[in-house]
């Protein structure tokens, strides 16, 4: 609350101007350890060591039982003692991931999620987001979540809104935000979105020219077809099929044409003996609108990194913050909006 109410003052005395907003996350260690965070995988590989070194045990037990040894069979039970103990600790653990639906759980932090930081480095941690005016780079929004950025666009956006008291502004993000969906929220709760593209995945890669990649071929919104190079029309049954990602999902309709059987280039095209498929999601044309805006606007998207990365920079590497002081989301919200207001 109180960095809300200063945003509004800076506001007031017309230090934000509210009409280019970058927004950006940086991840923040959580005060709980990887040791200490846990997956179905790494609970299994508990439990299927607890199992072998029980079985040890209980051969060294019958061992020592034959000889009446009464010293090395009391150490023997007190082993399996703590097996037994920790074998039931990870049991309860994997009852509570299976039962929460969660793809991981955190021991002393519970709400803190092991994240990917840069490449292949994983962290248990928070990731920070903040919206930055272009004006005089100052915080507008800030929220800690426990996710990476794929899912965060819309509701950082809406956070703007609200702390704003306004509807309309271009947003810039980078290429982790960019997602159909929620560019496709953004974009109708009145925000102009200029999120970097992702590299295109081609299906068709091993065998498309250049000149044939699904980018050449021209969607017809009226009519809901395609316009392939060849000047051929590719339809739709507008049945929609679901496509499965990062425990999301989308649907999409497949477009084909006949004409494929006898095209003589074809083999420039695509690989599939029954023709090129093109796939269209049903945030497509949210996505097209953001791309044309990139494009069209590349230099001012450009300018997002200066507009907001040194402000992680600056908060981390100066002051320190490479970690929370506190746990749970709510304490850690509220620990980086001081940090956000004191910026």
């Amino acid at each position: 609350n109180t960095f809300k109410l200063f945003v509004a003052f800076l506001k007031d005395i017309d230090l934000i101007s509210g009409e280019v907003i970058a927004i950006d996350g940086t991840k923040a260690r959580a005060h709980n350890s990887k040791k200490n965070n846990y997956n179905q995988k790494k609970i299994k590989r508990h439990l299927d060591y607890i199992e072998e070194k029980t079985n040890e045990y209980l051969n060294q037990l019958d061992a020592a039982d034959a000889i009446e040894k009464t010293e090395k069979i009391t150490g023997i039970e007190e082993k399996l003692k703590r097996l037994k103990e920790n074998k039931l600790k990870y049991e309860t653990l994997a009852k509570q991931l299976e039962e929460s639906g969660e793809t991981q759980v955190s021991t002393t932090d519970p709400d803190s999620r092991a994240l990917l930081i840069q490449g292949q480095v994983v962290e248990v941690s928070y990731n920070t987001q903040a919206a930055v005016d272009e004006k005089y780079k100052m915080v507008v929004a800030t929220q800690t979540i426990n996710r990476n950025d794929r899912n965060a666009l819309h509701d950082v956006v809406k956070e703007v809104q609200s702390n704003l008291q306004q509807e309309h502004f271009t947003v810039l993000a980078d290429k982790g935000y960019n997602n159909a969906r929620e560019i496709e929220n953004t974009q109708k709760a009145g925000v102009t979105t200029i999120v970097a593209q992702q590299e295109r995945v081609n299906s068709n890669a091993k065998g498309t020219t250049p000149d044939y990649l699904v980018t050449k071929f021209t969607y017809n919104k009226e009519d809901d077809t395609y316009t392939c190079p060849e000047n051929q029309t590719l339809r739709t049954t507008g049945t929609l099929h679901t496509k499965h990602r990062n425990y999301s999902s989308h649907k999409f309709k497949k477009y084909r044409t006949s004409a494929c059987k006898t095209c003589p280039v074809k083999h420039l095209c695509t690989v599939r003996s029954e023709g090129r498929e093109i796939e269209r999601g049903e945030f497509a044309e949210a996505l097209e609108l953001n791309n044309r805006n990139y494009k069209e606007q590349y230099a001012l998207y450009r300018k997002r990194q200066e507009i907001n990365e040194h402000i992680f920079g600056t908060i981390k590497r100066v002051w320190g913050y490479y970690y929370t002081n506190l746990k749970g989301l709510k304490k850690v919200n509220g620990e980086w909006s001081l940090i956000m207001t004191v910026y």
